[in-house]
């Protein structure tokens, strides 16, 4: 049994917390919302009203925290209390200077550490089902990858330090920009006369096939697991999808790499945003797509 840590106990990190428990590991708790603490005592997790509380005696810390802000802030106090050699893992989706800038202050208090950012959404976080991109040494992936199988399914080494960062952000432009391209070729089969049944079953079955559109599609019917057969609700919320896709354009402009298709999804997205509809899961886009359909905005 390992002694683990857990700040962050929100959509996300309450599940992942739960299932380590489940897992038999001693779970110790802090958040800042008081119903995150009682939901996450409720499954088990030992919750603590402090930070440092909390990390006592923990052989590991995970934190899943909302921005790269937030993570180096709580990263410079907990280098603050711990002891050298626990091993910190952050499952935060955050920019690549920030991941960069925790491993850096890991490195400075003599633990080890890994960026391990997920992927599968708040039904994988409960079900234990997520897939871990995990950047840092191969060593220490190796020691942390019990914990990781304890929350999830595909647990994928993606190289040094940010490199899980990195994977995540490319990945979640990819789903961002496929989101509305399969949104656009629903809204203009529409007008084409195409039922939705009809898209989908071709497309599903031929060059076109995508997760946005066999996993997720964008319109109720052909996927009945999909949000957009629950009024859209996430999910995986538009919002969120914003963050990921201006963290890739933050991080192409760093780089210095052409991304011409996620720059325009940033846009679209934060169209979709400032029309009040960020809290619905970012499929729903597809409403605005078709909104503006033949007005030539988008």
């Amino acid at each position: 049994m390992t002694s683990i840590a857990f700040i962050g106990l929100g959509h996300m990190g309450g599940p992942m917390a739960a299932n380590l428990v489940k897992a038999g590991h001693d779970v110790r708790g802090f958040d800042l919302a008081a119903p995150s603490l009682e939901l996450a005592r409720h499954n088990g997790v030992t919750t603590y009203t402090s930070l440092a509380e909390a990390v006592s005696g923990a052989d590991t810390v995970i934190t899943m925290l909302p921005a790269g802000t937030h993570v180096i802030s709580v990263w410079q106090e907990l280098v603050d209390v711990l002891s050298a050699g626990t091993l910190l893992i952050d499952c935060s989706t955050i920019d690549i200077d920030s991941a960069r800038k925790a491993h850096e202050l890991a490195e400075g208090k003599g633990c080890p550490a890994l960026d391990a950012p997920v992927s599968g959404g708040t039904g994988g976080a409960a079900a234990g089902t997520l897939t871990f991109m995990v950047g840092g040494a191969a060593d220490v992936f190796a020691l942390a990858r019990p914990i990781f199988e304890a929350m999830g399914k595909k647990i994928i080494h993606c190289g040094a330090a940010s490199a899980g960062q990195a994977a995540k952000i490319c990945n979640n432009m990819i789903l961002g920009i496929s989101m509305i391209a399969v949104g656009e070729a629903f809204v203009l089969g529409e007008k084409l006369g195409l039922s939705h049944q009809a898209l989908y079953d071709v497309a599903s079955v031929s060059s076109g096939q995508c997760w946005s559109l066999t996993t997720y599609c964008p319109v109720p019917g052909p996927v009945p697991a999909s949000p957009a057969n629950r009024g859209y609700e996430p999910g995986f919320a538009a919002a969120l999808m914003l963050k990921d896709v201006k963290l890739s354009q933050t991080a192409a402009e760093t780089a210095g790499a052409a991304t011409p298709l996620g720059a325009m999804a940033a846009q679209l997205y934060q169209r979709f945003a400032d029309e009040g509809f960020g809290e619905k899961d970012f499929s729903a886009i597809i409403n605005m797509l078709r909104d503006k359909s033949g007005t030539g905005a988008a």
